[in-house]
């Protein structure tokens, strides 16, 4: 006879199997008995400056720049150049990702009082540093960002290339089109020529 002991919660019977005469003796256990004890320390890296005020401020991102408020404890996140489809889908991006793993508080999230600015509030905790909990949570969001930027840096050097550097198909030689004697929609010689009112043209 083989006996198996498998470890099962509350609420479930012994189960024998009397053709292969095999016993299930099932056990309820309850809880996580942790042995491994080892903690590793969290390595990221991030561009960043501190304000006099103690703000935390993050450039690393082509579209944004975040700030990272301890006083206020908020997050909020500015347009770097210029705003753009760009920029607004980098924040709710970044905002969706601090609401998921639970940073921020998610009916808080809102736009700033600076033109397309987004912020949100960061919750307390009685255990955890904010500060040091968003800071990590925001590296994290940026390993998961670095491959949109990629693409993104790809697709405009790749324009920026096909417009500087045309192949054959899309390029023509100096003096391979030729010059005609009227060009665009407005005629230059016509009983009354464009901006010169009153005055005839033959």
């Amino acid at each position: 006879m083989v006996r198996v002991n498998v470890m099962k919660p509350t609420g479930v019977d012994v189960i024998t199997s009397a053709e292969d005469d095999v016993s299930i003796d099932i056990r309820p256990t309850i809880g996580v008995k942790i042995t491994q004890k080892n903690l590793k320390d969290y390595v990221f890296e991030l561009t960043t400056r501190e304000t006099l005020n103690g703000d935390i401020l993050i450039y690393s991102h082509k579209d944004i720049d975040i700030v990272l408020m301890q006083e206020k404890k908020k997050i909020v996140a500015f347009a770097k150049d210029m705003l753009t489809e760009n920029v607004y889908g980098a924040e709710s991006r970044l905002f969706e990702y601090l609401r998921r793993r639970g940073i921020i508080a998610y009916d808080s999230i809102q736009g700033g009082n600076i033109y397309g600015s987004m912020e949100a509030k960061i919750l307390e905790s009685k255990t955890a540093n904010v500060l040091k909990s968003s800071l990590v949570v925001i590296a994290e969001w940026f390993r998961e960002e670095e491959p949109i930027m990629r693409e993104i840096e790809d697709h405009e050097e790749m324009m920026n290339d096909a417009i500087l550097n045309p192949d054959d198909e899309h390029a023509t030689e100096l003096g391979e089109v030729p010059h005609e004697k009227e060009k665009g929609s407005i005629l230059q010689r016509n009983m009354f020529a464009p901006y010169l009112y009153g005055r005839y043209t033959y």
